[in-house]
């Protein structure tokens, strides 16, 4: 139930961001949840490839070229889904920070009306 939950309130970050950036843009709301659930399938699987293979480059830069891998996994969400696209790599790099804010936030509002 909360994965669930996380994976909504991920695609209502992906809706807002999409109408928030013009260089990203998604189609209707069932693709920002396929664009939810294929980012949890990336961050989960290809993610932590990438974090290993570039532990030296994420090291000598203090850990800023996360940044650069998390924007890649966006663009890989873009190859991968018709319905979702982003325009470049800035893009996708402005696009994955607000998205790690949003859903941030979100998840803490969730935790507080938890407790």
């Amino acid at each position: 139930m909360k994965f669930l939950l996380k994976l909504v309130l991920s695609a209502l970050a992906v809706l807002l961001l999409a109408k928030i950036l013009p260089g990203a843009q998604v189609d209707n709301y069932v693709s920002a949840l396929i664009v939810a659930v294929v980012l949890a399938i990336l961050n989960t699987i290809v993610k932590p490839i990438l974090v290993f293979l570039t532990l030296p480059a994420t090291i000598v830069t203090l850990g800023l070229f996360l940044l650069v891998i998390n924007a890649a996994i966006i663009l890989l969400a873009d190859y991968f889904i018709d319905g979702f696209s982003v325009n470049g790599w800035l893009w996708a790099l402005i696009f994955s920070v607000l998205l790690s804010v949003f859903q941030s936030i979100l998840h803490s509002i969730l935790i507080k009306d938890k407790s």
